[in-house]
């Protein structure tokens, strides 16, 4: 078996490897041996170049099924207690129409293996490092694989909780799940029962017990094994042929996946959880309104909507600032949905989860807290006076505008969330979003009075189709036309027809919008997971 990755060339060279079921397999070897690679091809994330790997003499089927996988990243959010993450976790797993009963059961029994029955209460954030690990291999036991692959479990633990989890694994193994393994951790060669040592160029230099892996090279330690392999020096098979497992009768377990509609609703339901639970996310969702309504009491006077000395300015800037504010709300709610748990959605995806259903969760998690949100905005603004007094229509069309308008900006956040990487260049996005839409917008500048160049950017700003749509709901043009301030006339030749067209036009655009970012969020993912279940990491 040969693997190539591009940019690196050939990382595994003519692997030729048997592993027996129940038994405790180490891969070792330095930096850039293909260790995980290997893992992730004997795991079916990663097909060879040249070759072909078999479990129980077929091709290995859909992970989620059969394979547990858990990488170097946490695989589970930190925000829920232990039990309850691992709840949400086997109801995406277990075949559908589990009961609740069995659901519980099934996690109090991966606890009490894995002796986390007494931190089942306890915050995931709030466990010790090897805890979380134990917790992550919790989450593949779920649902009983006969092999679990892990990528380097013991990294950046001290010696006693990585020797305490590596006992873990031997007793899996004892128990009868097959376990394989990378590391970097010497300590770990010695608890296995078979040694894979790779060499600089990806080939197999041992194969055996660890009893005799210093005797195979003629050195007392495992540190001069390094050495010798380093320098490419390779040993014998040292597995007797008769002794290596011969395929038997295939064991594969066909599992029905849960259905798209009830991963919406769990994964619904485990996202307002989350919310709920974040700290972040909770001070974003108090700070954020907070922020918009200061700002509107500290700006405007009262009155600017008397119709019989009306203030054409102000008004035009408060409808822009209600359409920036609905903006600001669903951008910064869906800037961090997404990156901080790309990790756990590649796990979950892996293990059957569907993209379609975890996109449409984050907007109905999120959207009616937006729109609670909105709606407080108008109120405390006609509550002040910053508003005029109108009745229900003029309101509904107001809230309709602030609701599409955030629902907008949500997809939007959750764009620029799944494009990123990691969570602090999802806040550097937050000013590179905003500001376009400040000055694209036609508030400032209105869009008859922009360049040509201008006009067509300002047909992709959301927030121009809020602000057209909030002034063409609380009638601007009217109100400029009777109010008797001399600013009225030339501010209507200013901004042209931009109010004079009904506000379901710019509700149309903005529902256009939101399910076009939707849509091309769901595809970022996708090829997220599908890149992150096959990418070979040659550096390690």
């Amino acid at each position: 078996m040969s693997r190539d990755v591009r940019g690196a060339g050939r990382v595994l060279n003519g692997i030729t490897l048997d592993i027996a079921p129940g038994q405790l397999t180490v891969i070792a070897g330095s930096s850039g041996a293909g260790k995980t690679v290997l893992l992730e091809i004997l795991a079916g994330l990663s097909a060879p170049t040249e070759g072909e790997v078999l479990h129980d003499g077929e091709q290995p089927g859909p992970l989620g099924w059969e394979f547990g996988f858990v990488p170097q990243e946490d695989i589970i959010h930190r925000e829920l207690t232990l039990h309850r993450t691992l709840v949400y976790a086997a109801g995406l797993r277990m075949p559908p129409g589990t009961r609740p009963q069995t659901v519980s059961a099934t996690v109090d029994r991966v606890l009490d293996t894995l002796g986390l029955s007494e931190r089942a209460g306890t915050p995931v954030r709030a466990l010790s490092g090897g805890e979380r690990k134990r917790a992550g291999i919790a989450v593949e036991l779920l649902t009983r694989p006969r092999v679990l692959f892990l990528d380097e479990p013991t990294s950046g633990l001290d010696p006693v909780t990585g020797a305490e989890l590596l006992r873990t694994l031997r007793a899996l193994a004892e128990d009868g799940t097959t376990v394989v393994l990378t590391t970097h951790v010497l300590a770990d060669l010695l608890g296995c029962d078979q040694v894979v040592f790779l060499t600089p160029g990806g080939e197999v230099a041992y194969a055996g017990e660890p009893a005799a892996l210093c005797g195979a090279f003629g050195v007392g330690t495992v540190e001069e094994v390094y050495q010798e392999v380093a320098t490419g020096r390779r040993v014998e098979r040292a597995t007797p042929a008769d002794d290596i497992h011969q395929p038997g009768e295939p064991r594969s377990r066909k599992v029905e996946r849960v259905g798209a509609l009830r991963q919406w609703a769990l994964l619904t339901r485990r996202g307002t959880a989350l919310l709920l639970h974040s700290r972040l996310s909770v001070a974003v969702l108090a700070g954020s309104p907070v922020m918009i309504v200061a700002m509107f009491a500290l700006l405007f006077r009262a009155g600017a909507f008397d119709p019989e000395t009306p203030d054409p300015g102000s008004t035009a800037m408060i409808m822009f600032w209600i359409a920036f504010g609905a903006f600001f709300f669903g951008l910064t709610y869906g800037l961090l949905q997404i990156c901080t748990e790309l990790p756990v959605l590649r796990r979950e995806w892996l293990a059957g989860l569907r993209i379609g259903p975890y996109v449409l969760s984050k907007l109905t998690t999120m959207l009616p807290v937006l729109a609670t949100a909105d709606a407080l905005l108008l109120a405390v603004l006609r509550a002040w006076d910053r508003l005029p007094a109108a009745g229900w229509g003029t309101y509904g069309s107001l809230f309709a505008s602030c609701v599409l308008a955030s629902a907008a900006a949500l997809a939007l956040g959750l764009l620029a969330s799944a494009a990123v990487s990691e969570p602090g260049q999802a806040t550097l996005m937050l000013p590179l979003l905003c500001f376009p839409q400040v000055l694209f917008s036609g508030a400032f500048v209105p869009v008859p009075r922009m360049t040509g160049g201008g006009r067509a950017i300002s047909w992709a700003m959301t927030n121009r189709w809020a602000f057209e749509a909030l002034g063409s709901g609380v009638g601007l043009e009217s109100l400029w036309r009777a109010g008797g301030s001399p600013l009225g006339p030339p501010l209507l030749d200013s901004y042209g027809d931009s109010f004079g067209h009904p506000a379901s036009r710019g509700w149309l655009i903005l529902a256009a919008f939101a399910l076009a970012f939707l849509a091309w969020t769901w595809v970022i993912l996708v090829r997220k997971c599908r890149h992150g279940a096959t990418r070979s990491r040659a550096g390690r």
